[in-house]
């Protein structure tokens, strides 16, 4: 795993191996059929390769839903993060997602978690969305 700011984007990217455990991880065959996971961006989005393609977009990580998915028009170029210690290793995360009606700002809704912590998050939240779709 690689990360860094890439621009004003702070990215983690997936490497060899690693990008096979985080596709199963997050059920991404599942739930984003189609895309290969290449890492995260800003901590609130995946960022995908449409496999049929090869174009990359950035899909929210809650609610994990292609109709939201919007092309990403930048390179991934692992050689290009610049590092911030300050994050590595950490996942930005909203106790009360903001698509759930959680507060984006600093404050009490937000936390810094592990990766597999945000693994966890990520499906149990993205199962309550999909409750909630199939209840409507």
């Amino acid at each position: 795993m690689k990360e860094g700011w890439h621009n004003d984007d702070y990215l983690i990217l997936f490497e060899g191996s690693e990008i096979e455990e985080r596709e199963k991880d997050y059920e991404i065959d599942r739930l984003l059929p189609g895309h290969r996971l290449l890492g995260m961006v800003g901590w609130d989005y995946f960022l995908v390769m449409d496999r049929e393609n090869q174009r990359v977009f950035r899909v929210p990580t809650i609610p994990r839903v292609l109709k939201e998915k919007k092309e990403w028009p930048h390179g991934v170029d692992l050689a290009a993060l610049k590092p911030d210690g300050r994050f590595q290793g950490k996942v930005k995360w909203y106790l009360k997602p903001v698509a759930f009606g959680g507060d984006p700002n600093p404050g009490g809704n937000l936390v810094w978690i592990s990766h597999k912590d945000h693994v966890q998050g990520v499906k149990y939240w993205n199962q309550m969305y999909s409750q909630v779709v199939r209840k409507q």
